[in-house]
């Protein structure tokens, strides 16, 4: 997953430091010497992550995140301050300016990669949906300029996962000041029944936790469909780093060290939920203006109107940033059988079905659209080859595996073919691409359909993308 990152440090070696790490790991790196410079690349450049020095000469990082924030173009560009301060009031007061989080000097190699991993994550969930909001302000259905600092953070449905109880007592009297709903429980089984029955903004999960892995709960909570949306703050010592370095690597959002400080804890909470708030927000004011001539009536997806309008700005977008975009573009094999042999309501049955399972096994960020009949595609932003290949196949075997329910007698056998391509930056139209794409899906048709076929390798291996089997959380 690449990503444009900001290092902001007024002293030379440092920034080296940074950028010769960063590059490393094939990040595209960015560098400013003072806190005005760093305003003007933000404004150039649009980095996916800010990584700025608190203690700069002038303008200081707190007054640099602060200025950022307040501008709702750059709001949601996360900001990690760097620093050599360790007294906690610095850390909430860089909180509360907006900052994301905080590393200290010297940095730790693996606390750096897994939590610019992690926000890079949150950032392209963002930038998706602002995306999408942009797309129907150019077709004239919403027009809104929000602000992620503008959210309110209060009157928050939390989940604590603790067994220890003081420190259970110290988290919600903290919690509670803010006027939030805090539900307690001692076990993940207790976690994902109480996700079931209630929604919750943020859960809080102890790593620490007596008779049960505290990361495998989050690897469960982030896997399930349910809470897949919902911010994971891990709870820790010092000595749980590695498991935190993996914890953001399979997705959770933030974490806190123990001895829990009342206030960084308040002030990361409050960051969680107002980001959480603003993407809900976006989504909502999204769904909520988009008009019904821009989706499908039938399956709920986006048309070819707004397929293409998207894949433009898309487009546009990965020849900016140097990013790769993937597309696929999709058949239902012998759709014509299905309203011949069972009649056309069993055939809008079996497309919509279709379309639920294309939208359950793409990401958050991902788009599906109908461009008609039985045609479908997706767009996967910032997608390398083997990503692509890998969200094509898994696309493929959700079709496949589970034979299709519907107001028929017996379940209906139902296969997909699929023509994959992975735009690399330059200067593309929408016609290209997609004839490029429906080249691949020909070949895939007249292949023996039920299969995969990208541009440059041809026919995938099945075998090669076999899924694993997911570990059971212990009963």
């Amino acid at each position: 997953m690449s990503a444009r990152i900001l290092v902001v440090d007024d002293i030379a070696p440092n920034v080296k430091l940074l950028e010769a790490k960063l590059t490393s790991e094939y990040y595209d790196v960015v560098t400013a010497m003072n806190g005005e410079e760093a305003l003007k690349k933000v404004d150039e450049t649009k980095p996916d992550i800010v990584l700025l020095d608190v203690m700069m000469p002038g303008m200081d990082g707190f007054e640099v995140c602060r200025r950022m924030k307040e501008n709702p173009e750059h709001a949601h560009i996360p900001v990690v301050m760097v620093t050599a301060l360790t007294d906690t009031e610095d850390r909430v007061k860089g909180l509360q300016s907006g900052a994301d989080d905080f590393l200290s000097k010297p940095v730790n190699d693996t606390a750096l990669m897994a939590r610019v991993r992690s926000l890079v994550r949150l950032k392209m969930a963002v930038d998706e949906w602002k995306t999408r909001e942009n797309t129907a302000t150019q077709l004239g259905v919403v027009n809104e300029n929000s602000s992620l600092m503008e959210e309110d953070a209060t009157n928050a449905n939390i989940l604590v996962v603790e067994d220890m109880e003081f420190e259970i007592q110290k988290i919600k009297s903290t919690l509670e000041d803010n006027a939030n709903k805090i539900t307690v429980v001692h076990h993940g089984l207790e976690a994902l029944q109480a996700a079931k029955e209630k929604e919750f903004e943020l859960i809080a999960v102890s790593l620490n936790l007596q008779e049960e892995d505290g990361l495998r709960l989050c690897s469960h909570l982030r896997s399930n469909e349910r809470t897949r949306a919902t911010p994971i703050l891990m709870i820790g010592s010092e000595d749980d780093m590695p498991k935190i370095a993996h914890g953001l690597e399979i997705g959770a959002h933030d974490y806190i060290l123990r001895p829990i400080d009342r206030n960084e804890l308040m002030a990361r909470v409050r960051t969680q939920i107002r980001r959480k708030r603003f993407q809900e927000r976006l989504r909502a004011s999204f769904e909520m203006s988009l008009s019904m001539a821009l989706t499908d009536t039938l399956t709920g997806l986006y048309n070819r109107r707004y397929f293409e309008v998207h894949l433009g700005k898309m487009l546009e977008k990965g020849n900016e940033s140097q990013k790769s975009i993937g597309l696929l573009y999709m058949d239902i094999d012998h759709f014509k059988n299905f309203n011949d042999t069972y009649g056309h309501n069993i055939g809008d049955e079996v497309l919509k079905t279709f379309s639920k399972r294309l939208k359950d096994n793409l990401r958050s960020f991902d788009l599906v659209a109908r461009l008609g009949g039985e045609e479908f595609v997706a767009v996967l932003p910032d997608t390398d080859v083997k990503t692509a290949h890998t969200i094509a196949e898994r696309l493929r075997r959700s079709i496949m595996d589970a034979p299709f329910r519907t107001s028929y007698e017996s379940p209906l056998e139902v296969t997909t073919s699929i023509g994959g391509v992975v735009i690399e930056a330059g200067d593309h139209t929408i016609t290209e691409v997609l004839e490029r794409a429906d080249g691949q899906l020909y070949l895939a048709k007249n292949g023996g359909r039920n299969s995969v076929f990208f541009e440059d390798c041809g026919k995938l291996d099945p075998e090669e993308f076999r899924p694993q089997s997911r570990p059971i959380l212990n009963e």
